[in-house]
């Protein structure tokens, strides 16, 4: 099951009492104070895992706590600090803080951590308040609480190409067909109910990864249908694919289809609609009205964009497509790593 939104509750371990204890031994009338520190609290930190691509195993166990400090000893012994608690998260997880929706950090790149929950600070012992003029203290401090929230976690995949385009445009087909994934595909809207990852094999040690999101229609952006609960996994993408159903069967015009899915990510989130872009004609071996194809075309073209008339199912063009895809994502590569050290040297 894929899960990427969960709410979990982080405490940092209580610190440890300090203790009011005077040496006794024989031969020593005036030992002296002798109470030892408590120790400091454990903390919670989450940790990004590339190991992990779903939230679930955080649905069901939403607690974490850290080991409270154990309280201060005599013979001036301090408290052991508490043990740290580790929650690992998929690569690409957001944090928000539940209650005022603050952003509070995301964790992109695999073995990144945050701390959550701070732990409580030890209390002193009354060994620790000795002074010239008092000499005998008789009392201690107590160990701080930890820190203690909830918070909203989000999963935002990540990949290099993002697939979007109406229910039954053929996202599926496509990344099953170059790709190894196996998302589940059938003749009915909605076939997709989760997003799907695949990586695209190019030979020579190198590859990309498309993500496969569930199908968009007029009013995503505000829900409708699977709505906004996935939109936001392409807001990591490099590049989209946009697919569009040229076929008679699909009921509705290609040029209408093309302009509603731009409209949704663009009122979802402005950056996508300067995301690059590439347009995809699919299932052309059903292709019964050639007029169709052309009028999807001339609008890509009219808009700038780089279009690909394909059929998943019969590979025609999905060579060429997978060629496009990967020459514009070294071109994109290049002109990152450009910024990159225009940026340094500014």
């Amino acid at each position: 099951m894929f899960i990427d939104r969960v709410k979990i509750r982080v405490r940092g371990g209580n610190g440890g009492n300090g203790v009011t204890a005077f040496r006794r031994e024989k031969f020593v009338p005036r030992g002296g104070p002798s109470g030892g520190d408590g120790g400091r609290g454990g903390d919670v930190w989450i940790v990004a895992d590339a190991s992990l691509n779903t939230l679930l195993h955080l649905r069901y166990n939403p607690l974490h706590i850290a080991e409270r400090g154990r309280h201060g000893e005599g013979s001036n012994c301090s408290g052991r600090e508490g043990e740290d608690v580790i929650v690992r998260v998929p690569v690409g997880t957001q944090i928000f803080d539940s209650t005022s929706g603050e952003f509070l950090q995301d964790l992109a790149a695999d073995g990144s951590r945050w701390l959550a929950a701070k732990g409580g600070r030890g209390g002193f012992g009354n060994a620790h308040f000795a002074t010239s003029t008092n000499r005998a203290p008789r009392y201690h401090q107590s160990g701080s609480a930890g820190e203690a929230l909830e918070l909203q976690l989000e999963l935002k995949l990540l990949a290099d190409v993002g697939l979007v385009g109406f229910p039954n445009a053929g996202k599926s087909t496509l990344i099953s067909t170059i790709s190894a994934a196996k998302p589940k595909i059938a003749d009915y809207p909605f076939t997709t109910l989760e997003p799907h990852l695949g990586v695209v094999d190019l030979g020579d040690f190198r590859t990309f990864v498309v993500a496969d999101i569930p199908g968009l229609i007029e009013g995503a952006h505000e829900g409708a249908g699977l709505g906004d609960r996935f939109l936001r996994h392409v807001e990591r993408t490099k590049l989209l694919l946009h697919l569009v159903d040229v076929s008679s069967g699909s009921g509705r015009e290609p040029v209408n289809d093309y302009l509603i899915v731009n409209h949704e990510l663009s009122a979802y989130n402005p950056a996508l609609a300067n995301r690059p872009q590439i347009v995809v004609a699919t299932k052309i071996d059903a292709l019964d009205d050639p007029a169709r194809l052309e009028s999807l075309r001339q609008k890509a073209e009219l808009d700038g964009l780089p279009f690909y008339a394909i059929s998943a199912v019969t590979n025609q063009g999905t060579k060429e497509l997978v060629a496009a895809i990967a020459a514009k994502l070294d071109e994109l590569s290049i002109a990152d790593e450009q910024c990159d050290t225009i940026e340094l040297i500014s």
